[in-house]
């Protein structure tokens, strides 16, 4: 039987990067679960979250985290916590841990890149980081296309350069994953 822990994994994430992070809104938080899932799929052939992603005017969303930002599930709201911040004129969501990270259900490269995307935009606000999910000819970009690709999905395999000589291998993979997952569910 497959086990699948990818909430877990998910709610994890967002607590390490509460952790680890200054400045994490919920844009910003988007982000960064995007890159760790994106980098971890182009190394493996699959995400780390299992989030999908959608093309929306100020990056990558992941829809159903999103649709669960106001009310989360219990599992959600004991490991975090929204605190609004003021911040000039107005009020910016901080998002804070209430529960210890579990490095339980990570492998050790999904562990690497969290910990190296929490180096790197550690202090950074989340419009600084903005030219590296909306990077020209990124997976976002091409999906958004001015507007037109609004609410499309996006599609993992695009984290793959077509010149990437373990493409082929990595999309087999993910196919593969994709389908024991399918029939995992039944």
């Amino acid at each position: 039987m497959l086990v699948s822990h990818e909430r877990e994994k998910m709610i994890n994430a967002i607590v390490y990067f509460a952790n680890h992070t200054r400045h994490l809104g919920k844009i910003k938080l988007f982000k960064l679960l995007y890159l760790l899932d994106f980098e971890h799929f182009s190394q493996t052939g699959r995400s780390v979250t299992g989030l999908d992603y959608r093309a929306w005017k100020f990056g990558p969303v992941p829809v159903a985290l999103e649709q669960e930002w106001e009310e989360p599930e219990a599992d959600m709201a004991q490991a975090i916590r929204i605190e609004p911040e003021k911040v000039i004129d107005y009020v910016r969501e901080t998002v804070a841990a209430q529960a210890e990270f579990d490095d339980s259900h990570f492998s050790k490269r999904e562990l690497r890149i969290m910990v190296g995307l929490a180096e790197q935009y550690r202090d950074e606000l989340s419009h600084r980081m903005i030219d590296v999910t909306h990077a020209e000819n990124g997976a976002w970009a091409r999906v958004w296309n001015s507007g037109r690709g609004f609410d499309q999905p996006i599609d993992y395999a695009m984290s793959l350069r077509d010149d990437d000589p373990h493409r082929a291998t990595i999309l087999e993979f993910a196919r593969e994953h994709q389908a024991l997952i399918h029939t995992a569910r039944g």
